[in-house]
């Protein structure tokens, strides 16, 4: 004789808790009930604390002026070592920009020869 592998009585047992309106049911149906809502909510409650974890990193990331680099929460940048502070101890370019118009500001660029600036380069060097 040959023994089913499916357990019907676990199976008859469930069935006879949830379709017997009785306390056992209730019970089982809620318990059910919260552990889908569980594993339904779970991704969207990470995603929102995901969410707002990034936008509070977001907050103290620091962008250099001068030469773009993103840090975090340093006053210095560590790659060209400008201020990124709020009062910059020397007044450099970026604490005199702040609240400029920027239509009202006008860029000079002085044009130089590449092949005479090279060879100028190469005059001046030291030979060692």
């Amino acid at each position: 004789m040959q023994r089913s592998s499916f357990p019907w009585i676990w199976v008859v047992l469930a069935a006879i808790l949830i379709f017997i309106p009785g306390n056992a049911g209730r019970l089982l149906l809620d318990l059910l009930g919260g552990l889908t809502l569980v594993v339904l909510l779970l991704p969207l409650l990470a995603a929102g604390a995901g969410f707002l974890a990034w936008q509070l990193i977001r907050r103290r990331l620091n962008t250099c002026p001068a030469c773009g680099t993103t840090s975090f929460g340093s006053e210095v940048c560590p790659a060209c070592g400008t201020w990124l502070g709020e009062k910059s101890p020397n007044t450099g370019w970026s604490a005199d920009l702040e609240g400029a118009d920027p239509s009202q500001m006008t860029i000079n660029v002085e044009a130089v020869d590449v092949e005479q600036a090279s060879a100028d380069n190469s005059s001046t060097r030291p030979s060692s």
